[in-house]
C-alpha cells in the first residue's frame, strides 16, 4: 500500500511539473519579444528607406540565415539539453577555451550593453508622455529592478510576465501596421520628400546584398529559448518549432510594420529621425501616437530585460556546473533560479547606463554585436565537428540538408560581421573595439583554463 501512494505520489509531483513547464507560446513569446527590441524597429524603418524592395529582399536573406542559425541551435541543443548551452555544445566540440569567449563574448558582453540602449530608449518615449512625472533615469531603473525579482522567483512568473509582454507588444505592432497600410486612422498624406522606392532595381542587381546586415538585427536572438530547455515541455519538438515559426512571425511583422511606414513617412523622416517609430505612430495616429508608440517601447525594453535576465544567467550557471567561471554563478535559490547570476547581468547592466550616453553606448553595442555574429560561426563549427565526433550521439533533431545551412550560415555570419558598420567612418572604430572585446575576454578565458582548470585550451570533453 506504502509503494502505491508513494507511486500516486510521485506520478501527481511529475504531472505538476510538467504543468508548470514552459508550453509552445510561452516559448514563442520568449523568441519574439527577445528579437522585436526598439533597436531592431529602427533598423527595419531604416533599412526600408534607405532600401525600399531591396531591404524586403535583404529580409528574406536574413530570415533564411536566422534559419539557419535555428537549425543549428535546435540540435545541439537538444544533442546535449543541459544549460550552459552554446558553452556547453562548444566544450564537447572544439574545447573550454572557445567555449568561454563564445558564450562572454557573444552573449554576457551584449547583453551588459544592449540592455541599457533599450533603457535609454524608453526613458526618453516615458519623458515625452510623461513630462517631469519620474526623476531622469528613475522608470528604467524601476522595471529594471521589477523584473530582477520576478525572474529571482522562478519561470512560472517569467511565463506569465512573457506572454502577457509579447501579446502587447505583437498587438501594437501589428495593430500600427494594419492601421497604416488600410488608411483606418489618419488618412495616407502626400509625403513631402522622396518616397520609399518599391522598383525591383535593388534586386535585380544584387545590391541588397549590402542591406542583409541591417536586416539580420531584426531576426537575431530567437535561441535564447535553449538555456531554458530543462524548463519547457516536450523540448525535442517545441525547441524547434519555436525558433522556427517565431521566425516567419517576425518577418511577416515587420513587413506589416515597414510597409505602412513608407505609406506615411518619406525618406528623409525615415532615415534621419532618432526615434522613426515615434513619427510613424504619431502620423499614423496623430495625437495618439504618443501613447501607441510608448506602448511599443515599454513592452519590448520589458519583453527583452524578462528574456535576458532569464536566459544569459542560465547560461552562466551550465558554465559553473563545468567549472568555466566561478563556481558561486551556479547557486540556485529555493524557486530554482540562478540569483548570482541574475543578480550580476542586472547590476552590470545598470553601470553602463550611469556611466555612458546613448551614442557612445550603441557604438559599442554594434562592436559587441559583431561577437555575437561570430558565436554563430561557433555554433555551426559545433555542428560540423560533432557530427564527425560523435556520430552516434542521440539527435532529436537533426539539420536538413546537413552540412548546407552550417556552411552558409558561416559565410553570411562572416560576411555580416565584415560589413557591420553602418557607415565606413565607424568601421576602424568598431573592428577595434571589437578586438578589444575579444582580446580581453580571450585572455581571461586562457588563464581561466590553463590555470584553473588545469586543461588545455582547445581539450574537449570525453565523449
Amino acid at each position: 500500500m506504502s509503494d502505491i501512494t508513494q507511486g500516486v505520489s510521485s506520478a501527481a509531483s511529475a504531472a505538476a511539473n510538467q504543468s508548470k513547464k514552459l508550453g509552445l507560446p510561452t516559448m514563442m513569446a520568449i523568441c519574439v519579444g527577445l528579437v522585436i527590441v526598439q533597436g531592431a524597429m529602427i533598423s527595419a524603418l531604416q533599412g526600408i528607406g534607405i532600401g525600399g524592395m531591396a531591404f524586403i529582399a535583404a529580409m528574406i536573406t536574413a530570415l533564411v540565415l536566422a534559419q539557419f542559425n535555428a537549425m543549428s541551435f535546435a540540435e545541439l541543443s537538444l544533442m546535449f539539453p543541459e544549460k550552459g548551452t552554446l558553452a556547453t555544445y562548444t566544450q564537447k566540440a572544439i574545447g573550454h577555451f572557445p567555449a568561454i569567449v563564445s558564450v562572454f563574448a557573444g552573449y554576457v558582453v551584449v547583453a551588459i550593453l544592449a540592455l541599457p540602449v533599450e533603457m535609454f530608449l524608453v526613458d526618453a518615449m516615458l519623458g515625452q508622455l510623461l513630462p517631469g512625472f519620474l526623476p531622469e533615469k528613475a522608470a528604467p531603473l524601476i522595471i529594471l529592478g521589477l523584473f530582477t525579482i520576478t525572474n529571482l522567483i522562478g519561470t512560472d512568473v517569467f511565463a506569465k510576465v512573457q506572454n502577457l509582454l509579447a501579446f502587447i507588444l505583437i498587438t501594437a505592432l501589428i495593430l500600427i501596421g494594419l492601421v497604416a497600410i488600410t488608411g483606418a486612422g489618419e488618412p495616407h498624406p502626400t509625403l513631402a520628400g522622396p518616397s520609399v522606392d518599391w522598383s525591383f532595381g535593388g534586386v535585380l542587381d544584387g545590391s541588397f546584398i549590402g542591406l542583409v546586415g541591417l536586416a539580420l538585427w531584426t531576426m537575431v536572438g530567437v535561441e535564447f529559448i535553449c538555456p531554458l530547455v530543462n524548463d519547457v515541455k516536450t523540448p525535442n519538438k517545441n525547441i524547434p518549432r519555436a525558433m522556427h515559426l517565431s521566425l516567419f512571425m517576425i518577418f511577416f511583422i515587420f513587413l506589416g510594420f515597414t510597409y505602412g511606414a513608407s505609406l506615411y513617412l518619406d525618406i528623409p523622416s525615415l532615415l534621419e529621425s532618432p526615434l522613426p517609430y515615434l513619427d510613424y505612430a504619431n502620423a499614423v495616429f496623430g495625437q495618439s501616437g504618443l501613447i501607441i508608440a510608448t506602448v511599443m517601447a515599454l513592452a519590448a525594453t520589458c519583453s527583452t530585460m524578462n528574456t535576458v535576465l532569464a536566459a544569459v544567467p542560465r547560461m552562466l550557471q551550465g558554465m559553473g556546473d563545468q567549472g568555466q567561471v566561478f563556481p558561486m554563478l551556479k547557486k540556485t535559490n529555493r524557486f530554482d533560479a540562478p540569483w548570482v547570476g541574475t543578480l550580476m547581468i542586472s547590476v552590470g547592466a545598470s553601470i553602463p547606463f550611469f556611466a555612458f550616453s546613448i551614442d557612445s553606448l550603441i557604438v559599442l553595442v554594434i562592436a559587441a554585436t559583431t561577437s555575437w555574429l561570430l558565436a554563430y560561426c561557433v555554433a555551426h563549427i559545433n555542428v560540423i565537428v560533432l557530427r564527425k565526433r560523435q556520430p552516434n550521439q542521440p539527435r532529436p533533431y537533426r539539420t536538413p540538408f546537413y552540412p548546407l545551412p552550417q556552411i552558409l550560415g558561416v559565410a553570411g555570419m562572416l560576411y555580416v560581421a565584415l560589413n557591420n558598420s553602418p557607415t565606413p567612418e565607424m568601421t576602424q572604430m568598431v573592428y577595434s573595439i571589437t578586438g578589444g572585446i575579444l582580446l580581453v575576454i580571450g585572455i581571461i578565458g586562457a588563464v581561466w583554463v590553463k590555470f584553473v582548470m588545469k586543461r588545455g585550451l582547445f581539450e574537449v570533453d570525453a565523449d
